[in-house]
């Protein structure tokens, strides 16, 4: 009997894009587990991401990427989130062929509030941070495109409002006949202020 396990959803998107917030969104709506991928990858290396990049150097992290992204599509079952560049390595694509892919898209303005160029998203850091954002993004869409199954838009929308239109794409939830209540104080149900750094933490409500 095989004891390969499988992802109900795998999320993609650029930093920023909102994949942890979301994909525990998610995770709790289906009523399942929520991994993700820099998160085993600290772990792994008892260290911070930024750490890696600096210490160690960026082909060090790709590499340990790879092999995390690697066990978790064959070793998890809930929703898996992956890093921004993990879909830069043409083997993790291949893997991820298959699998319900959902590519959260954020636009370049979102992006950069989103981020808020921290120094844990070593990538963003420099002079010009709105043009690496820029290129980065131009880079990475079309391999988001090429791996995805669904494509979200998360511009100007609360958590809540991208996780369920994720679920009525892969077809586990029906369109509501109306527009689902708002609730002014749940933070995952209020809309990216143009002035905000992050998306809410999914912990902030049970």
């Amino acid at each position: 009997m095989s004891l390969e396990r499988r992802p109900a959803l795998v999320i993609v998107g650029a930093p920023g894009a909102g994949k942890t917030t979301v994909g525990r969104v998610l995770a709790r709506r289906l009523g399942v587990e929520f991994t993700d991928v820099d998160a085993l990858i600290v772990e792994r290396a008892g260290k911070a991401v930024a750490d890696i990049f600096l210490q160690d150097g960026e082909d060090v992290f790709r590499a340990m990427e790879r092999e995390v992204v690697a066990e978790a599509l064959t070793g998890t079952d809930g929703v898996l989130a992956l890093g921004g560049g993990s879909v830069l390595a043409a083997e993790t694509r291949m893997r991820l062929r298959g699998h319900r892919v959902v590519h959260l898209v954020v636009g370049l303005a979102d992006g950069l509030r989103r981020t808020g160029m921290s120094t844990a998203r070593p990538l963003l850091a420099g002079v010009n941070p709105r043009a690496t954002f820029k290129a980065l993004l131009d880079a990475r869409a079309p391999l988001y495109r090429e791996v995805a199954t669904v494509e979200i838009d998360t511009t100007r929308r609360s958590a809540n409002q991208v996780a369920r239109s994720v679920l009525e794409a892969v077809g586990e939830v029906l369109p509501p006949a109306a527009e689902e209540p708002v609730d002014p104080d749940d933070p995952l149900d209020r809309p990216t202020p143009h002035d905000s750094a992050l998306l809410p933490d999914p912990s902030l409500r049970p």
